[in-house]
């Protein structure tokens, strides 16, 4: 079976994810087909000796949409997704549609554009819902003498419809969406926007004709309605676009863990080179502060790697000759000289961006529940808006008020949010998760999380802060082993260094004394002299022991320390810890 993910254009509600679905899962030989609506995107299993790309691509253009091949059995095609290139940038990502691809009618680079016409939108309506109903709210409401109902009448509904238009006009997208999937068979949630709107300005148009005939007439327009509709439907619709592009930001923070360059070295020296372009086997050099730029082992060197948007460990990794390395953590201190093992799709850090990925396009049960009561929603609210007009029409009542029943039944019952709110649920607790550092299998597993009652953690990490601080100080003179360690940290960037600091500093100690023939070994310790010509060290109690420094006097203390899970710097002047 071939599985391939397709960006999906044209969609707008959860009829139109139905529909894709519907047409897709008819091709002979495909075995599941599943729309994830608020990213746009196709996830499709099938016999590729029965339907091919192009099958499906054409089944789900007959159906009105747009279809683009994405990644087909976990490679990227046509580098539609960004995480197929090691070293992507985030506007890369941006560019290239992810997550939703290209195929996305609110990305980042129309939302804007999106705004102002809503802005203009909600301006035009809330003037016409001024005029129109200002005067039934508001009876003392200033309306100038030339647009007043009981003396120009025809004014008032001229006014009325030009307010109207500017609003049609800009949400034009629901009437040519909403028609087009009508006559294609596959009415959606545009199709009820753009039957209400039109209704009720095509029946306020032809009363505007006869007003002059009757001006009893201009209190049956109904223009504010046509107004109305697709203006406020367009701030759901922006809001939930809005929703969607934040939710792209947690998959963009793992792509700019990668670097963009890195050093290669090689025959010809140390050149910076793009990321892209590193081969495997090439030698890549990644200094003190620098990020790791592609999975791989250490072939020479030595530092300390800290691996905590990975494993959550907050503690940095000593890495030596042989160790291993991930691509986007980052080296704390040393040097490294990183032989690549894998690039591209293969790295650690692709895997889980395609893993969150994934994860977000897998529909929750209840997903699956509303996407079979919005399959036959649309049809069956059309069918009761004609049904309820033409029922008060057998009982009397005139046509205007027909109109009134089938638009309100039409707007009423057109929940957008009903197709969007679970999936759109999903990708905003995953991508919250994964910017948390917490990786969510699934919507399923999402939905049931609620029923946990006991959790278990296999490492300290997952669940402190993250940040390391002093726990215990144990010396017959803390303020003198607090004055060694600051003079010795503060010319470390190791995490522990800095805690150590930031207790010294909230001891009142604020000015290190200068050091002499500084020297930090990574994953060990530190050492430097100080004024007096005496020897500092720091580091953890084997470090000061292959120092030649007796811990024996605390070796009860480091084992309860060890015991509570703490880690433990030592700290020696002149060989006396």
């Amino acid at each position: 079976m071939r599985e391939e993910i397709y960006n999906i254009g044209g969609m707008h509600c959860a009829a139109c994810s139905g529909a894709v679905e519907k047409v897709t899962r008819k091709l002979p030989g495909v075995e599941s087909s599943d729309v994830n609506l608020p990213l746009n995107r196709l996830s499709i299993s099938y016999d590729e000796e029965k339907t091919t790309p192009q099958d499906i691509i054409s089944a789900i253009e007959k159906a009105g949409f747009s279809a683009e091949l994405q990644r087909r059995n976990g490679v990227c095609v046509g580098g539609t997704s960004g995480v197929s290139v090691a070293g992507a940038s985030a506007s890369d990502a941006a560019s290239a549609g992810m997550p939703g691809g290209s195929a996305s009618d609110f990305d980042a680079q129309n939302l804007a554009r999106e705004k102002h016409s809503l802005i203009a939108s909600i301006v035009f309506a809330g003037l016409l819902f001024l005029v129109s109903m200002g005067p039934m709210l508001f009876p003392n409401l200033p309306i100038p003498d030339i647009f007043s109902r009981e003396t120009h009448p025809v004014n008032q509904a001229i006014l009325q419809m030009a307010l109207t238009m500017p609003v049609l006009f800009l949400n034009r997208r629901f009437f040519t969406r909403g028609f087009s999937s009508l006559f294609r068979g596959n009415p959606n949630m545009d199709t009820l926007v753009a039957l209400s709107a039109s209704a009720s300005f095509i029946y306020s148009f032809v009363t505007t004709l006869l007003i002059t005939d009757n001006p009893d007439l201009v209190h049956n327009l109904y223009y504010e309605s046509a107004a109305m509709v697709p203006a406020l439907v367009s701030v759901g619709k922006y809001m939930e676009a809005s929703s969607k592009e934040k939710t792209k930001g947690a998959i963009l923070k793992l792509m700019e863990l990668a670097p963009e360059t890195a050093i290669l070295v090689d025959a010809d020296g140390q050149r910076e080179v793009p990321t892209a372009s590193v081969q495997l086997g090439d030698i890549v050099l990644v200094k003190a502060g620098a990020r790791v730029p592609l999975d791989g082992i250490v072939s020479s060197g030595s530092g300390s790697i800290n691996e905590a948007m990975l494993t959550g460990e907050s503690m940095p990794v000593a890495k030596s000759e042989g160790g291993e390395v991930i691509g986007g953590s980052v080296c704390v201190d040393g040097v490294l000289y990183v032989r690549v093992t894998r690039i591209g799709e293969d790295t650690t850090l692709s895997q889980i961006i395609r893993f969150v990925e994934d994860a977000q396009g897998k529909k929750a049960p209840i997903s699956r529940l509303a996407d079979k009561v919005s399959g036959v929603f649309v049809p069956i609210v059309m069918a009761i808006a004609i049904a309820a007009a033409i029922i008060w029409l057998a009982f009397g009542e005139d046509f205007a008020f027909a109109i009134k029943i089938f638009t309100s039944v039409l707007v009423i019952a057109c929940p957008c949010a009903m197709g969007l709110a679970t999936p759109t649920a999903v990708i905003v607790g995953t991508g919250l998760g994964a910017s948390q550092g917490i990786l969510i299998r699934s919507g399923e597993a999402l939905e049931i999380t609620h029923k946990v009652q006991v959790a278990i953690f296999d490492k300290t990490g997952t669940v402190t802060e993250g940040t390391p601080v002093v726990s215990d100080i144990v010396s017959e003179d803390e303020r003198g082993l607090m004055r060694a360690a600051y003079a010795l940290e503060t010319l470390s960037e190791h995490p522990l260094a800095e805690a150590i600091c930031a207790r010294a500093e909230d001891m009142g100690i604020s000015e290190a004394e200068p050091l002499s023939r500084f020297k930090n070994l990574a994953g060990m310790g530190v050492s430097g002299f100080d004024s007096e010509d005496r020897c500092l060290l720091a580091g953890s109690p084997a470090f000061i022991e292959d120092m030649d420094v007796d811990l024996a006097r605390y070796e009860k203390d480091i084992g309860v320390l060890r015991s509570e899970g703490k880690s433990i710097v030592a700290v020696a002047v002149d060989e006396e810890a």
